[in-house]
């Protein structure tokens, strides 16, 4: 029998099709978390007492989540990227990243304020920790009355100026607080000095690393009685002393049912909203990247040529590049962010 070379190869690209992909969540107890992260996204975090982060797609060393559903369940991020390469990837983003993937998603719960802090930028990263830096956002998915953050300077600074009021203990009066209410979108590149706020449930999305330098931390104890490290001296070489005017800093964006909606891009993401009350068809032939979906409220159903996968709130799900359309059927409604990389 004559070998059929066309035949083959489409009989391994069948046995390599994938599908929405679910991890199962690693949780970061932290002194500054609270509940949530169960009573508004349903996570269930177990004994933790103060359940601060739960990293929902993470590729970081010793951090690499393990997927929940479907023939790769109990794999890790790692080892999909290794076997599937850029069907999962994107061919411009695996040329780009390799076996590394690039993105790092988080859900947070400040019960009370992080430290003030700041993410070296990928320069610095590289020399210093052989990593990637970390520019971030912010999708604030519900917030207490009253709550607040941090981003920025409140004023024009400079290295010396800024000094004089750390080394005062006045750090608190060159800072922007900005009032952060549900739905509210910040953009942090690397460089700007930051915190999250009491009250506030993030949906956050950055690169992939975790390097932070700590600036101040109101003197908090940890649960030894000691005072948590602090980064001055790295911190002080990380830190954009530029100013912008306060409206800056506050993402805005049209927010409008059932069309795709621009919330933020830049050189390592690009992450869109959707709000839909109807069936809504997602064309990704062009888009040479994986999706991450991030469902925050409602539930739905995502349908691809081979596949039909539930949905709800609290789910994110890596939607590999080889999928280059997919549904979306919102049971009544539902809330997502999408995010990819635009431009490897």
């Amino acid at each position: 029998m004559k070998f059929n070379y066309k035949l083959f190869l489409l009989q391994k690209k069948e046995q390599h099709i994938l599908y929405p992909i679910k991890f199962i969540p690693i949780y970061k107890e932290k002194l500054w978390g609270g509940t949530k992260l169960k009573s508004v996204l349903g996570k269930d975090f177990g004994a933790l007492s103060n359940c601060g982060e739960t990293w929902e797609v993470s590729a970081l060393e010793g951090h690499v989540s393990v997927v929940e559903n479907g023939r790769d369940k109990g794999k890790t991020l790692t080892a999909l990227i290794v076997q599937y390469k850029e069907q999962l990837m994107g061919k411009q983003v695996y040329q780009k990243y390799g076996n590394d993937f690039p993105l790092l998603v988080k859900f947070i719960d400040a019960n009370k304020d992080l430290s003030i802090q700041v993410h070296p930028n990928d320069e610095l990263a590289l020399s210093r920790h052989n990593s990637w830096g970390k520019t971030e956002m912010w999708y604030v998915v519900q917030a207490d009355e009253g709550s607040s953050l941090i981003s920025g300077f409140n004023r024009e600074m400079d290295k010396e100026k800024y000094l004089t009021y750390f080394e005062k203990g006045k750090i608190e009066e060159i800072l922007n607080t900005i009032e952060a209410k549900k739905d509210d979108v910040f953009f942090l590149p690397s460089g700007r000095v930051h915190t999250i706020g009491k009250g506030l449930l993030i949906a956050e999305i950055q690169q992939s690393s975790d390097i932070t330098y700590r600036i101040y931390d109101f003197d908090r104890k940890d649960a030894d009685g000691n005072l948590r490290e602090l980064h001055t001296a790295q911190a002080l070489d990380a830190i954009d002393f530029q100013y912008h005017p306060t409206d800056h800093y506050k993402h805005s964006y049209k927010d409008t049912e059932n069309t795709l909606n621009e919330l933020v891009k830049c050189n390592y993401f690009q992450t869109n909203k959707l709000v839909l009350t109807q069936p809504y068809v997602r064309d990704y032939a062009s888009l040479d990247s994986f999706r991450i979906m991030i469902f925050l409220e409602g539930s739905a159903t995502l349908v691809t040529d081979k596949t039909t996968t539930s949905c709800v709130k609290g789910d994110v799900f890596l939607i590999p590049a080889q999928i280059e359309s997919l549904q979306i059927i919102p049971d009544k409604s539902v809330k997502l962010l999408e995010t990819y990389v635009a431009d490897a």
